[in-house]
């Protein structure tokens, strides 16, 4: 993008990143800094209109923002299935949300409209790949996936040196893929899918099936860690069982497209060696083709940032 002449103020993107457990937003500069960042809890089992009220919650505190006066554009990276034909969402964990038409509805904000500001959409996944790629942990890979592990998985994919959503949008989504033909059914209609063993929620659920007895309230993929920490056979075996179903996603995904790197974000890497150790020890046993042996599997740099920075890199 050209550098703005010195008496025009460099562009803003308006960014929105839709999950299960969050909405957040920004306005994110063309360095990838984050200005006026909100978030507000999804209420992921309210109807469609309840959902969307919280996006329009949080287009309003950032139109609210004197510097509304620059943005250029808004990206918006939302948790998928996503059609970019039509211009919308069916997110696995927005039940409410099927087929809903996010980028009209979005367009149709006053303060959006207003400015004719174009509306650009991509899955979750794809968003953090292109942050990633753009100022992460992806920066100069040419061949890389980008994973985010968190109340769901989503993943993007970065060939040649650009990120590939496909036709859809919906390329690189390894959350469903199956890695267990046995498996549990899964809510997107398939069984044995990776999201179903590796996210959060299921890392948590797998381990109280198993027995584990939380030390309080919290019964979140966070509290597993904790007590997997402090040596919990339990714990530590449902977080073992989680990177063994990464290690499958990882390892098929290199050996159809073969990669250069992967980049691991989202909550659940926030366990940080008690997800990647094991990680590493299955990926010795499923990447066992000399092209995919070896993969460089790096920590993402944006944190919880990424799905805004993705969002706002799909306006540049």
């Amino acid at each position: 993008m050209p550098a703005a002449p010195a008496n025009t103020p460099a562009p803003l993107f308006a960014a929105i990143d839709i999950g299960g457990t969050k909405i957040a937003g920004a306005l994110v500069d063309d360095l990838g800094r984050l200005h006026h960042r909100v978030q507000l809890p999804t209420p992921a089992q309210e109807p469609a209109g309840a959902v969307f009220a919280v996006v329009h919650k949080v287009l309003d505190q950032l139109a609210g923002s004197p510097d509304w006066a620059g943005v250029t554009a808004l990206g918006i990276g939302s948790a998928g299935p996503v059609d970019l034909v039509q211009g919308t969402v069916s997110p696995v964990n927005i039940p409410g949300w099927r087929g809903f038409p996010l980028v009209a509805e979005s367009a149709a904000h006053p303060a959006v409209a207003a400015r004719h500001l174009p509306v650009h959409l991509a899955g979750d996944g794809v968003a953090m790949a292109a942050a990633e790629h753009w100022r992460g942990a992806a920066r100069g890979a040419a061949n890389a996936l980008c994973l985010v592990v968190s109340t769901g998985v989503g993943a993007g994919l970065v060939l040649d040196s650009s990120v590939r959503p496909g036709p859809s949008g919906n390329a690189g989504h390894l959350g469903h893929i199956t890695v267990d033909l046995d498996g549990e059914p899964c809510p997107c209609g398939s069984r044995g899918c990776l999201e179903g063993i590796a996210s959060g929620t299921a890392i948590a659920r797998r381990a109280l099936a198993e027995g584990w007895q939380p030390a309080g309230e919290d019964r979140s993929a966070r509290a597993v860690a904790e007590a997997a920490t402090a040596g919990d056979r339990i714990a530590l075996a449902s977080f073992d069982r989680a990177a063994k179903a990464l290690a499958a996603g990882i390892a098929a995904t290199a050996t159809l497209v073969d990669l250069d790197r992967v980049v691991i974000g989202g909550g659940v890497a926030t366990a940080g060696e008690l997800l990647f150790t094991p990680l590493a020890r299955h990926l010795d046993e499923y990447a066992a083709l000399p092209y995919v042996r070896g993969l460089d599997v790096r920590h993402a740099e944006l944190g919880t940032d990424a799905g805004l920075i993705g969002a706002a890199a799909l306006c540049r």
